[in-house]
């Protein structure tokens, strides 16, 4: 199964989600397309099972950031770990298309279970930093009351899921810090923003300075 998932993926950076089929992967194994479905049943399941395969990969380099980073407090892991996810997203465009770019394929229930449960391990990363530095520096919050009732539901609702780890306007913080970084993390890999700037360098770095600002925490640059 990894040796399918791997030639999988392949297929995915070579030519595209389209020309990841059950048949096309099964032709460069020398199985028949049968034989192949015995592992994986459609398209949608071959697809999830590479996207679980890819989170997994994606947080190991993420916590390899964090550790090899060898910072002692929650601010310092987090600016570890945003840079982690760019050099990752940088180095595999595709599998970055495919995870945060591209809507979720048809599958059964136990592949798309899976692939829940990677994509949790992979937002646990970010978001047991942020709950550190919440909880050892309480960073400035909005009032939910001056909110639009319905993004306030929303930010409730979203306080429960995590069982309360962050409270609703701690939420909205950390939700703001993410959609920041995944915004502009979108437009450099799908090069959405390449008729301006050729290097996004800097302005990933002013990013995470405004993220800082938003957290309330001293802004550290790279090493070099």
């Amino acid at each position: 199964m990894a040796e399918i998932r791997e030639i999988a993926r392949d297929l995915l950076v070579k030519k595209g989600a389209p020309a990841v089929t059950v048949n096309a992967v099964a032709r460069k194994m020398g199985m028949s397309g049968p034989a192949l479905y015995r592992y994986y049943p459609s398209q949608g399941d071959l697809i999830e099972a590479v996207r679980s395969d890819l989170y997994s990969e994606l947080v190991a380099a993420l916590t390899s950031a964090r550790d090899g980073s060898g910072a002692d407090r929650p601010e310092r892991r987090l600016l570890a770990i945003s840079r982690g996810l760019r050099e990752w997203a940088i180095a595999h465009p595709t599998e970055f298309g495919c995870l945060f770019a591209t809507p979720a394929s048809p599958a059964g229930p136990e592949r798309c279970a899976n692939v829940s449960q990677t994509g949790r391990a992979f937002g646990q990363v970010f978001l047991e930093e942020i709950v550190a530095i919440w909880r050892t520096r309480r960073f400035p919050l909005p009032s939910i009351e001056d909110m639009d009732p319905s993004l306030a539901a929303q930010l409730r609702a979203y306080s429960e899921k995590i069982e309360g780890a962050l409270p609703p306007e701690a939420a909205y913080i950390f939700l703001s810090c993410w959609m920041r970084l995944y915004g502009l993390l979108c437009m450099e890999v799908l090069n959405q923003i390449g008729f301006a700037y050729s290097d996004l360098s800097p302005v990933f770095e002013e990013c995470l300075q405004d993220l800082c600002r938003l957290l309330d925490i001293p802004y550290e640059a790279p090493s070099t």
